[in-house]
């Protein structure tokens, strides 16, 4: 019950939280609500699907296709695999929305925010694990971050190279599958992490021109990458000279 109760109110919390930011119109380009149509549905599909015998089946069936054995530690490095993706499309010279430094501060809040909304969730809904290491399973920290930084290099490149947009998210799903077969995550909790990382990013996205700050928009040869492992978050810089 007190499970069930939690879940409610991430829910509510995070409805209500989209129907407040939607009041703020400051010239929005899209309404938040298309925006947030997909995000809201994958945690809603999570919530019902939570602890419920579908779910135990599926993940049953996905044990026995490889493997009670079956162990990787390649989903700790896809989860980051977008972030990578959105700074060598900058280096190798394709088209983005925006200027690096404004990628760098919206994947960066985007991803720390994400973080700290499933942390706050994760001690809150005391979910065990398929493989019983702990009870922090909902919802998948690794999809909640892939899915997060996928986003925003679905954000910067969908208007200029699909092929570089998508595959954000493309790793994003390798992580979130790779998470189900290692026996770390039920199906619920990585429907519900990449809905909170598509909703954080595409939130930030959304309201950035409330915060358009940028002191290298005229600076050239400098780039700052962000750096961002269990929690701890940091930037590399870089100039040419």
């Amino acid at each position: 019950m007190r499970k069930n109760i939690a879940l409610l109110l991430v829910f509510f919390t995070l409805g209500n939280l989209c129907a407040q930011t939607d009041s703020i119109e400051v010239k929005p380009k899209k309404k938040l609500f298309k925006k947030t149509i997909l995000p809201l549905s994958l945690i809603t599909t999570g919530i019902l699907l939570s602890d419920s015998g579908f779910e135990s089946s599926l993940h049953e069936t996905a044990q026995g296709w490889v493997g009670n054995d079956f162990r990787t530690h390649i989903d700790d490095y896809t989860r980051y695999a977008p972030v990578a993706t959105l700074f060598i499309a900058n280096v190798i010279g394709v088209k983005a929305k925006n200027h690096w430094f404004d990628q760098t501060k919206n994947l960066a809040v985007s991803m720390i925010l994400t973080d700290v909304f499933t942390r706050a969730i994760k001690n809150s809904v005391y979910k065990v694990r398929p493989d019983g290491s702990n009870d922090n399973a909902f919802p998948s920290g690794h999809t909640s971050i892939a899915f997060a930084s996928g986003s925003a290099v679905f954000e910067e490149y969908k208007n200029t190279n699909p092929y570089v947009a998508y595959s954000g998210y493309g790793f994003a799903a390798v992580t979130g599958g790779l998470r189900l077969f290692n026996n770390k995550h039920y199906i619920s909790d990585i429907l519900a992490g990449a809905g909170i990382g598509i909703l954080v990013t595409k939130l930030v996205y959304h309201f950035d021109y409330l915060f358009k700050w940028n002191p290298f928009i005229k600076s050239k040869n400098i780039a700052l990458i962000p750096r961002y492992t269990d929690g701890a978050v940091g930037l590399y810089f870089s100039k040419t000279f």
